[in-house]
């Protein structure tokens, strides 16, 4: 049966690698890690009750390894195989590996000076074949470093691979002393980083100033989000600041609270003094003006009820001004003369859509006085202000004289028709 173990390099990273349950491995042994084209040397720091799933198709990550123009493709949760469990000879070929490193991590900075690149180098990792040298290092942004791959590979003649870490990643494999005195949670026993965010922070009631919550890498603090679940259980039970509530003083306002000890500090109404309380003996007081007020149950059934006129009723009566009730029906309005069509309408009857006024029989149509006269084209008055152009052609004569009437164009025969238009002349109305 297969046993999967986790693997920890002397630079820090690690993987999964499985092994048959004969060759007795446990936690804390050294073995060699069959790879894609190397041998590996590391430490079992884990122990798997039961196998991680496997990437079914396996994604590249982000990090690529190039030597010489090759490109070789990294699988994420891939599981190697471990070949044996390391030996004295073993062990003493890794100690050898770990002084090339060193030197290697030397060289490779030289050739960044000279190349001025922006990268700040972290360790170096020798496989234990010999086959690939793995530079982990830090920046702010992407970096180009194909140039630096190409010198490093000529330098030593074998596989190079530079791998790009974030500050969380550097901090953990350098290790260091946290606010509270004690190592990195990070270097001890946190390996997986989740998301942080200010939120947080402020749900546990702690300062917003960036070197408080802030560790030594200048991100939040990674036990904001371990501890984040155990402040809101606490915090269900607790008023929350600036609520009105009473305690055995008498009325304030929450100023402070403290949700470790489940304590509130209440400022009096009226007074500068505070009082400390448990949170068991302050109740939360709703003014009733902030109160949600219910339907006609809370306000009572002698509440008065307005009844609806139904529709075709009488309205109540009015007074006329001299205190007599004065009775007024609805659609009682008197009819009201068209001024259009001269014609009696009820009042509120409206003229339906396309109805036209009708005029009486031998009425003239009134005609409007301030409507232009159609003047003949030659009566027309000239504009004096129009510039005239000496450059424009004549207009040539018409071809039937200038004798054509309203449209015609058979010689004025025709009254204001299209040529071809057979019908009878419409009779003159009035």
């Amino acid at each position: 049966m297969d046993i999967v173990y986790g693997i920890m390099l002397d630079n820090g990273s690690g993987y999964n690698a499985r092994c048959d349950s004969s060759l007795g491995l446990h936690v804390g042994d050294y073995c060699v890690i069959r790879k894609d084209f190397y041998l590996d040397y590391g430490q079992i720091v884990k122990q798997f009750d039961a196998p991680p799933p496997e990437s079914a198709p396996a994604a590249p990550i982000e990090e690529e390894r190039e030597s010489g123009g090759t490109v070789f493709s990294a699988k994420k949760n891939e599981i190697y195989a471990i070949q044996r469990k390391a030996t004295v000879v073993d062990q003493g070929k890794a100690h050898e590996n770990q002084m090339r490193a060193k030197s290697a991590l030397r060289i490779t900075g030289q050739y960044v000076d000279r190349l001025g690149l922006p990268m700040k180098l972290i360790n170096a990792h020798y496989s234990y074949d010999g086959k690939l040298i793995t530079v982990q290092f830090s920046a702010e942004g992407r970096v180009d470093f194909r140039e630096l791959v190409k010198l490093l590979s000529q330098e030593f003649n074998t596989h190079i691979e530079l791998r790009q870490i974030g500050v969380r990643d550097e901090t953990a494999i350098l290790g260091g002393i946290a606010n509270c005195g004690r190592p990195l949670c990070c270097c001890r026993f946190l390996k997986d980083f989740a998301s942080i965010n200010v939120k947080m922070a402020k749900e546990q009631d702690l300062s917003l100033t960036p070197s408080t919550i802030s560790g030594i890498c200048g991100r939040l603090k990674c036990c904001l989000k371990y501890e984040h679940e155990g402040y809101l259980e606490l915090e269900k039970t607790m008023p929350r600041r600036g609520e009105l509530c009473e305690c055995k003083d008498g009325r304030g306002r929450v100023v402070d609270r403290n949700l470790l000890t489940q304590k509130v500090t209440i400022q009096l109404e009226n007074s500068t003094h505070t009082v400390i309380c448990p949170a068991s003996e302050v109740s939360v007081v709703y003014l009733d003006k902030y109160k949600v007020r219910g339907g006609a149950a809370e306000q009572g059934e002698s509440a008065p009820q307005k009844q609806q006129p139904v529709s075709g009723e009488a309205k109540p009566e009015s007074g006329d001004g001299t205190g007599n009730a004065v009775p007024r029906q609805q659609n009682q309005k008197p009819a009201r003369q068209d001024g259009q069509n001269g014609l009696n309408r009820p009042h509120g009857q409206q003229r339906k859509p396309g109805e036209r006024p009708q005029r009486p029989q031998g009425e003239p149509r009134p005609q409007n006085p301030n409507r232009p006269q159609n003047q003949p084209p030659q009566n027309r008055p000239q504009n004096p202000n129009r510039p005239q152009n000496p450059n424009r052609p004549p207009r040539p004569p018409r071809q039937d004289g200038g004798n054509r009437e309203g449209g015609s164009q058979n010689g004025g025969n025709r009254e204001g028709g299209k040529p071809g238009n057979n019908r009878p002349p419409r009779p003159p109305q009035g």
